[in-house]
């Protein structure tokens, strides 16, 4: 006969220290967390010190601690404080408290397409939605739509972006907010744009968040000589500023887009590139500066493949696999899957799997043993490491338009305490 459990009552636990860690242990009743905060009264929770007062509230879901936000001025002054959002950033969690947000496009017309945001469960099999489809706010509705940017997450942001507007945007608490443009002047006349790399992370040194944007700019390729450089320009959200910087042509490798290839990690953006040789591009979002990392051998561009970039074991890990327009050989193509051991060093890549070709337009994330996939029709697909197995979902859209975040909640503003003239929107 197993033994009752006793949980303690919130006022004799005010005199007990919770150093930064909840004191209920991991099967402590949700109901009974809930029964506490609904017979809290605002003069109780000021009896109450704050440490444990966050320890109870730790454990709900956002949309329920956006509801306690109107109990009292109290009860909002510590759901907003920077003291409580880092420490619900920081609170242990595991990967059934992990949530996808799928990003795909449905053609409408002529050039005329729509943009979704889909929220999916993370701890099914079946990713069944778990809030209705939103529109993607902003973003152009052409058929550049399809290759639309989607960065993160970082603290619970993600970014999406489009050739013209940045949308920073936290899908727990669905509040986004249109970051200004760029004031520059990206092309001189005669000269042409081509978005290359976007990448949104922080700048670990001064705790702000950056959005990057690497434009190649070119002038007529029929024009002799051509010629080339790329432009950088770099957001602080933090005093809501632009920067730039041009390299010249030779400075900086050409960067390669594909739908799986902007990745932050350890404090940098990455993205593949070509110069003297196929290389990772990385830039410091601390110190604003470019480096290189090579690729295993095997990986070069000219060779009809293409390539992801994701995390796996928290770790830097290259998915190869070939190109969706070319023919795939059963005998000879397969994905293969690299990790780097030791970041940043080039002789540590290590193949991790090689798997069977699949019929695919490019990998989406790697999430827990399952390797997440487009079909050329448009379809998500899974592959699972452990079985084998590849399993198609009830989901969709154009082909080659869908993107995959994988995120946990958090109360991270999309906005600066010291923002003017700005105002966060929600859904």
């Amino acid at each position: 006969m197993s033994e009752e459990k006793v949980f303690p009552d919130p006022i004799q636990m005010r005199d007990r220290k919770c150093s930064g860690s909840c004191y209920y242990p991991e099967n402590f009743p949700l109901q009974y967390t809930c029964r506490i905060l609904y017979t809290m009264s605002d003069g109780i929770m000021k009896k109450l010190p704050q440490d444990v007062t966050s320890c109870i509230i730790l454990r709900l879901a956002v949309k329920s601690l956006l509801r306690y936000k109107c109990i009292s001025k109290t009860w909002c002054t510590l759901l907003e404080s920077s003291y409580f959002i880092n420490l619900h950033v920081k609170r242990p969690t595991t990967t059934k408290d992990e949530l996808i947000l799928l990003k795909r496009s449905f053609e409408e017309g002529p050039n005329q397409y729509k943009n979704v945001l889909s929220f999916l469960s993370g701890c099914d099999d079946d990713h069944y939605p778990i809030s209705p489809n939103i529109d993607v706010p902003y973003l152009s509705t052409t058929f550049g739509s399809v290759t639309q940017h989607i960065m993160g997450p970082y603290n619970g942001l993600i970014v999406l972006s489009d050739n013209e507007h940045v949308v920073l945007l936290n899908p727990s608490t669905r509040k986004y907010n249109l970051l200004q443009p760029s004031p520059f002047e990206i092309c001189p006349p005669g000269f042409d744009r081509y978005i290359c790399g976007l990448g949104f992370g922080i700048d670990l040194t001064m705790n702000d968040y950056k959005f990057v944007r690497i434009n190649e700019i070119s002038s007529d390729l029929y024009k002799d000589p051509c010629v080339r450089g790329n432009k950088v320009e770099v957001y602080e959200l933090n005093i809501e500023t632009w920067t730039e910087e041009y390299y010249e042509e030779e400075t900086l490798p050409s960067v390669y887009w594909s739908p799986c290839s902007e990745l932050f990690y350890k404090g940098i953006c990455h993205w593949f590139a070509s110069g003297d040789g196929e290389v990772i591009l990385c830039f410091d979002m601390s110190t604003d500066t470019f480096r290189n990392i090579k690729m295993p051998h095997t990986c070069f561009f000219p060779n009809g493949m293409c390539y992801g970039l994701v995390i796996l074991n928290d770790s830097l890990t290259l998915i190869c696999y070939r190109d969706p327009t070319c023919d795939i050989d059963p005998l000879t193509d397969v994905i293969d899957i690299w990790t780097m051991k030791d970041y940043g060093v080039n002789d540590s890549w290590i193949l991790g799997y090689t798997i069977t070709p699949l019929p695919i337009e490019s990998p989406l994330t790697i999430w827990n043993d399952l390797l997440l996939l487009q079909s050329k029709s448009g379809q998500l697909i899974s592959y699972n490491f452990i079985s084998d197995e590849v399993k198609e979902y009830n989901l969709h859209g154009y082909p080659g338009s869908l993107r995959i975040i994988v995120y946990k909640e958090s109360l991270t503003s999309t906005l600066q305490e010291n923002s003017q003239g700005t105002q966060a929107q929600g859904f």
